[in-house]
């Protein structure tokens, strides 16, 4: 099988190694590393249109080479598919072990679930990996110290198994791992997190030039039973099926019984 190792905290990051290894390490695979060259964190799903992609070879302690462009972890996906490697077209996309937790709605902002989705775009099957750290916080900015070692394990059995696991087609597996060794692995839905922003000003150079703060502490999470969050709370994996399709099928028929044709006629004269 080939693989496609990608990432959003870059090359060098402990986690994407600590799986690189995990893989490289499974009879069969061929494995391919195309990551950022530096961190990436929160990009989500935003591609490299104005300016072409640098890619420079990386060698690694083992002997083996990846690829870091300064593009992003979707650039990455893109990059391999259009053919960097000759002769290598993936068969699937992992991309981890984030630094970090993606849960809830946090895949919405996600690089390392966005390279995941690319996956599902060029119909391959897609793989999305992250981890507390060993503080067991649940926000990705306070975590300094991991241990990949249990999660990296999990998800090398997890692809060679791929083909035995009941995974409807369109969809991609977002794996979270608790920071510490985890007890059990349970099938989840997403979370529900309520971020607690607030614009404040941090410094004035003069009335026309401001700095501000948006971001502000971890946000509070809705730990209901069969939860990513609760999941990872309690210890174990949490193993989130996620698939692209944003349509809300049951507005559909609601929408469609109200005439909004006859917004045209009002519209043309407002143009007029």
């Amino acid at each position: 099988m080939k693989i496609l190792l990608t990432n959003d905290d870059g090359i060098q990051a402990e986690g994407i190694n600590a799986l690189r290894r995990a893989l490289v390490a499974l009879p069969g695979v061929e494995l391919l590393v195309v990551a950022p060259d530096g961190n990436r964190s929160a990009t989500a799903r935003s591609i490299t249109t104005r300016r072409p992609l640098w890619v420079e070879e990386v060698d690694f302690e083992d002997g083996t080479v990846g690829f870091a462009t300064d593009g992003t972890p979707v650039d990455c996906v893109r990059l391999t598919r259009l053919g960097l490697v000759d002769g290598f077209q993936p068969e699937l996309v992992v991309s981890g072990i984030n630094h970090g937790l993606n849960i809830g709605d946090d895949v919405t902002y996600s690089g390392t679930v966005a390279a995941a989705f690319e996956a599902l775009l060029l119909e391959l099957p897609g793989i999305a990996v992250s981890q507390q750290s060993t503080a067991c916080e649940t926000d990705f900015r306070e975590g300094v110290t991991f241990d990949f070692r249990a999660v990296a394990a999990f998800t090398a059995r997890l692809v060679e198994e791929l083909d035995s696991v009941p995974l409807e087609a369109g969809t991609l597996l977002n794996v979270n791992a608790p920071g510490t060794h985890p007890s059990g692995v349970e099938v989840t839905r997403l979370g529900k997190r309520f971020y607690r922003d607030a614009l404040e000003l941090t410094d004035e150079e003069h009335p026309r030039r401001r700095l501000f703060r948006i971001y502000g502490d971890a946000a509070d999470l809705l730990d209901d039973d069969g939860t990513d969050i609760a999941a990872v709370a309690s210890g174990k994996i949490a193993v989130t099926p996620i698939h692209f399709d944003l349509t809300s099928h049951g507005g559909l028929e609601p929408l469609r019984g109200y005439d909004l044709a006859k917004l045209i006629a009002p519209a043309a004269r407002d143009v007029e």
